[in-house]
């Protein structure tokens, strides 16, 4: 006869830690990039692990795994909060975010499947359906970036993006909650998967270059709206 193996509160803790942490995490990025967690706003253990109902340990984890990536800082006296960005490392950023995603596009145009290129098209299309609802077109503009990011296969140029990316969260929602962006944003990528879709890189390259310069444009106004306290 089998023994059944007796687990203790203590060991199901345990194994349940690493799931409790990564949960913690996404919670924290996602509030990071929907402005609900501000630049310079404080992460208290016990507040967030009480929001959550879980233990402070993974919490704890979860908020170091923000710091090595560069979302939160500890500073003295007063622990750890959500890291803020200045205007030169928002152009640094973006002029990155153009050099990358221009490279990504020029590579697509070679490497990508016609599977890829019919996805990319019915995630814009997808995009033109949802125009009124901001937090559906944020998650589809992710996923459009991403897919034409994967179509690049380029493992170093998917780190150096991923980097990028991450750090981007701080500045918190996107621009296309703004319905005249959110328009402009699928027409630009139109315009790059139709040279995608020729094959042309250097076309593709120039389009997305394009549409980065916009993105860019759009993001320092919604920066400076927000240092005025004015409506976007």
């Amino acid at each position: 006869m089998t023994r059944r193996a007796n687990i203790t509160p203590v060991d199901l803790d345990q194994s349940l830690r690493p799931l409790q942490s990564e949960t913690a995490y996404l919670r924290l990025c996602d509030e990071i990039r929907s402005g609900a967690l501000k630049p310079g706003a404080r992460l208290t253990e016990t507040e967030i692990a009480e929001r959550l109902s879980i233990s402070r340990t993974p919490v704890r984890e979860a908020i170091r795994r923000l710091e090595a990536e560069g979302l939160v800082e500890h500073q003295p006296r007063t622990g750890a909060v959500v890291r803020e960005i200045d205007y030169s490392e928002t152009m640094e950023l973006y002029e990155m975010r153009a050099v990358l995603e221009g490279t990504s596009a020029r590579l697509a145009a070679r490497a990508a499947s016609p599977m890829e290129l019919e996805e990319l098209g019915a995630i814009n299309s997808e995009m033109q359906a949802a125009i009124a609802d901001p937090r559906a077109l944020a998650r589809l503009n992710r996923q459009f970036h991403t897919r034409l990011l994967d179509a690049a296969r380029n493992r170093f140029l998917l780190r150096s993006m991923g980097a990028v990316n991450r750090t981007l969260t701080i500045l918190g929602p996107s621009a296309m909650e703004q319905v005249e962006r959110a328009q402009e944003a699928v027409a630009e990528h139109r315009a790059v998967l139709d040279a995608l879709i020729a094959r042309d890189g250097e076309r593709a390259e120039a389009a997305m270059r394009r549409h980065m310069d916009r993105a860019q444009i759009t993001r320092l106004r919604m920066l400076r709206q927000s240092e005025t306290g004015e409506e976007a």
